[in-house]
């Protein structure tokens, strides 16, 4: 009820008011939308931005490219960037230029590739893992062998196996990451499966897939979110380590890590061979990275600021 309605209302006697309490704190302005939601979590508006950029441009490639990046011309090899060719020529006189806007279709296909596809079954590993006692010992242990060899020698042995490829290069990275993705959602898992909401389904006969479904899977995503784009970032990384020493996707195909590695012999005298193709690797790497670490403090409600 507010002040100008008690003043309204005949007041007994012997009874008093109490007066208004002054405001003692400032109200709170909460900026909503966009705009504030880029207020509030920069990181994912810049990392964000970046990575729609880089998607623009790998599927605008046709268009942004110069010329093929396959064509051979020996007559215009390594020239150095110029009007007529931006970020120079190679071994070969192929375009650098065309040749890293190509290269982006690679490093991104296989990172958001290997991120959902390791996401996906290391997720169904993990919920398994964690809440089902009996499997937990048996999965783990397979996951903790795998874990023990470094995802890169894993992936290199994997790669001796099959002929170089793209699908194979997703295929190696994917097994490589899977144990980390399933350890990361039974670490989640088994702190969900103690909360009273889940002793009260398992008390009220809910089926074990029903209460996985229903109780742990929604609240496993927001960690598993911020893990991919992690998952994302380093796999373009052992991408280009692959095709860098010759075991990832073949010369024929234009890669950031082909190209630095068609490059390295001429390193000293001939460096833009290789800055181009490193800088938009790691400009790519680090937009992912600040994607994750924005999401990770958007979705975690103990890091929300507001402002």
């Amino acid at each position: 009820m507010s002040v100008e309605a008690l003043d309204r209302i005949a007041i007994p006697a012997g009874l008093a008011v109490a007066p208004a309490l002054p405001d003692v704190l400032p109200p709170v302005k909460l900026r909503r939308g966009f705009v504030g939601f880029v207020r509030r979590h920069p990181t994912v508006a810049i990392g964000g931005g970046l990575v729609l950029f880089l998607i623009a441009m790998a599927l605008l490639a046709p268009y942004l490219a110069t010329v093929d990046p396959t064509a051979l011309a020996p007559a215009r090899r390594t020239r150095a960037p110029s009007p007529d060719y931006w970020f120079g020529t190679d071994m070969l006189g192929r375009d650098i230029y065309s040749r890293v806007v190509y290269g982006a279709r690679v490093s991104l296909l296989v990172g958001f590739s290997v991120a959902l596809l390791s996401s996906v079954i290391g997720l169904a590993i993990g919920l398994v893992s964690g809440f089902v006692r009996w499997a937990d010992g048996v999965i783990m242990r397979v996951m903790d062998g795998l874990m023990s060899i470094p995802p890169i020698l894993l992936a290199v042995a994997l790669m001796a196996l099959t002929r170089g490829s793209v699908q194979n290069v997703i295929t190696a990275i994917t097994v490589a990451e899977i144990p980390r993705v399933s350890r990361l959602v039974r670490g989640v898992v088994l702190s969900l499966r103690e909360q009273p909401y889940v002793d009260a389904a398992v008390a009220a006969g809910t089926r074990t897939p029903a209460i996985i479904l229903r109780h742990i899977l929604p609240n496993t995503l927001a960690p598993m979110t911020v893990q991919a784009t992690y998952i994302c970032a380093g796999a373009m990384i052992i991408e280009a380590i692959l095709s860098f020493i010759g075991a990832g996707t073949p010369p024929t195909i234009p890669s950031w890590g082909n190209i630095m590695a068609e490059g390295r012999a001429l390193w000293q005298v001939k460096p833009f061979i290789i800055f181009f193709p490193a800088l938009f690797l790691s400009v790519t790497v680090l937009a992912v990275n600040l994607l994750g670490d924005g999401l990770r403090d958007a979705l975690d409600p103990r890091m929300a600021k507001e402002y």
